[in-house]
């Protein structure tokens, strides 16, 4: 496992994992991809890491990756979270096992593309916080006893002072204090408080996308390429018009891509004088 807040990352909206997730790869890269795919977020997946587990040097695994990531599998790139407080950019390894296209990791950059980081599903309690309260009641102002059936009328009107940021303490405070004598109806005065005494909804700032600088699959140019000097490829200049970025590449087209790209690289090296 790489350090935390590091390493492997999945994206979002994949689709489910088969036998036949990565046959439209050459034999070494899908064997790649699998591995890495069963991999758990937060593993390390750097070139010397896989080596070590993995029968290929490194030189191999870093043209491999490279495939993938012109692929639509992997982008590598630093991401900064906006209410973090620090200024350090965190280095960044996203893990698609459904291949995307470049538009739709462009929208996945400018926080477009949903990213929840959902923590696991918990055993939720047998009785709520705001039943928990309302059943003692009683202990404090045992005038405000109440049944079984009065607490789980009452809990959903009190959850909506807890969804507020009321705390047990206020929410105690606020029912108890001030009552009658005598209360004739304690389930009827608490559910008047209740409505009554509503505290503002508080105002919550939108949450900002964290702020990416991925990779392009082609020219690995970093961040905004109209900023850099040479070097980027033609979708990087604006040459080709995105496309639908909620369509994944289909297997035809990310072998005719791989393709194209290997011959572009292959006459380049033949165009190089030794």
């Amino acid at each position: 496992m790489a350090n935390p807040g590091y390493g492997k990352r999945s994206t979002p909206d994949q689709h489910r994992r088969t036998a036949h997730d990565f046959a439209h790869l050459p034999p070494r890269e899908a064997a790649i991809a699998a591995y890495v795919d069963r991999l758990p977020d937060g593993a390390d997946i750097s070139v010397k890491t896989l080596a070590k587990h993995l029968p290929y040097g490194q030189c191999a695994l870093r043209t491999a990756l490279n495939d993938l990531q012109r692929a639509g599998h992997l982008r590598r790139g630093r991401e900064h979270l906006a209410d973090s407080g620090s200024r350090r950019w965190i280095t960044r390894s996203w893990w698609s096992r459904t291949p995307r296209a470049d538009d739709w990791w462009t929208a996945f950059t400018r926080g477009a593309v949903p990213d929840p980081e959902q923590p696991p599903d918990r055993v939720r309690p047998t009785r709520t916080r705001a039943h928990i309260l309302l059943a003692a009641l009683g202990r404090t102002a045992p005038a405000l006893s109440l049944s079984q059936a009065d607490c789980a009328a009452l809990a959903p009107l009190l959850t909506e002072w807890f969804a507020r940021g009321v705390s047990d303490e206020y929410a105690l405070q606020a029912l108890t204090s001030g009552l009658p004598a005598p209360v004739h109806h304690p389930a009827a005065l608490l559910r008047k408080r209740l409505t009554d005494k509503l505290p503002p909804e508080p105002v919550r700032p939108p949450a900002r996308p964290p702020l990416r600088i991925l990779e392009c699959a082609k020219c690995g140019a970093p961040g905004r390429p109209e900023a850099l000097p040479g070097g980027i490829c033609g979708a990087c200049r604006g040459e080709r018009a995105p496309s639908d970025s909620s369509t994944p590449l289909s297997p035809s087209e990310v072998r005719s891509r791989v393709a194209e790209i290997r011959g572009a690289m292959n006459q380049r090296r033949e165009r190089t004088p030794a």
